[in-house]
């Protein structure tokens, strides 16, 4: 390896970085996060990481800010620690839908995180399924931007895709949805859902495809409160199909968003770890995919300087 490989890990997401040492063959670095009692932080790195290729994994879970926090308290630790380079590890890039700026006097907050992350001291960032990829051009570093469709895909390959159409859930996702639909080789169908403000609710209007009768595989970046997907299944129940199963990568699960799902007609969910999935929101039509052997194989190629476009993929 180029430099003596080291990963770490805040508080938002220990079990994925658990499973990427494991996958990259060694130990977890260790450190100590104490938060005090007016809330500020310290971080303390208990092992020298002078000269090392430093990692640090560090989702967007709750609560989001103070990991984000603790995430750039630990860059800038890590960096006076004299460590060689360090690449901030995002499973899941914090406030990633705030990338545009269609409002007055508004913050691009991605663009801002990514400001922060630099400052801080990170070299590089990896990362997995922005909402836009277009946010990794808000960086000066270089940004590694993993996908993880090949897994939902494969993981639909073993258990069979007879009779399925891959369903889009707006126009704007119709392009990576056709991705999908190709890698299954399925036929593709688009709503047409539309968001009005910013209560988080949406209307389907329209159905290009043919679905009835068919079991529906939607596929999409991420789920918050659930509602999209909601009305998706909806809609698609009012048209006649047979059965419906979403996949995400990023399972955010916000709000009653799991109360919501376990009740509706979705007869399978089927999720990614990036974000901590806690037992009480593992409802039984979950399935969970770890992402951990992705990152790993991506970390220890970086690190010995050899190329990684490979795990990239298309969706």
């Amino acid at each position: 390896m180029r430099n003596s490989l080291k990963i770490f890990t805040g508080g938002s997401n220990p079990e994925l970085a658990k499973k990427i040492c494991k996958h990259a063959g060694i130990k977890l670095g260790k450190c100590e996060t104490v938060k005090f009692s007016n809330e500020n932080l310290k971080v303390r790195i208990l092992e020298s990481v002078r000269g090392k290729d430093v990692y640090v994994v560090q989702s967007s879970c709750p609560p989001v800010n103070e990991n984000i926090m603790e995430l750039l308290i630990m860059i800038d630790a890590i960096k006076h620690a004299k460590a060689d380079s360090i690449t901030a590890v995002l499973p899941y890039y914090p406030y990633v839908r705030s990338d545009k700026k269609d409002e007055p006097r508004i913050s691009i907050t991605a663009r801002l995180i990514a400001d922060l992350l630099e400052t801080a001291g990170a070299d590089r960032v990896m990362t997995m399924n922005l909402h836009s990829p277009q946010i990794a051009g808000f960086f000066r570093i270089p940004v590694d931007h993993l996908l993880a469709g090949k897994l939902l895909c494969d993981y639909y390959k073993k258990k069979g895709v007879e009779n399925c159409v891959v369903v889009a859930p707006d126009a704007g996702s119709a392009k990576r949805a056709g991705v999908y639909a190709i890698t299954l080789g399925l036929p593709l169908a688009i709503l047409d859902k539309r968001r009005n403000d910013d209560s988080e609710k949406a209307k389907i209007h329209n159905v290009i495809g043919e679905v009835k009768g068919m079991r529906a595989l939607i596929f999409d970046d991420e789920i918050a409160t659930g509602g999209s997907i909601l009305e998706v299944v909806k809609a698609l129940e009012s048209l006649g199909v047979r059965e419906i199963e979403a996949a995400c990568v990023h399972a955010v699960l916000s709000g009653t968003a799991v109360e919501r799902l376990g009740k509706s007609a979705l007869a399978k969910l089927v999720v990614t770890d990036t974000v901590t999935i806690p037992p009480e929101k593992r409802i039984p039509k979950m399935v969970i995919l770890s992402v951990a052997e992705l990152f790993a194989k991506a970390i220890v190629c970086s690190n010995r300087g050899s190329s990684i476009s490979g795990l990239f993929g298309k969706i």
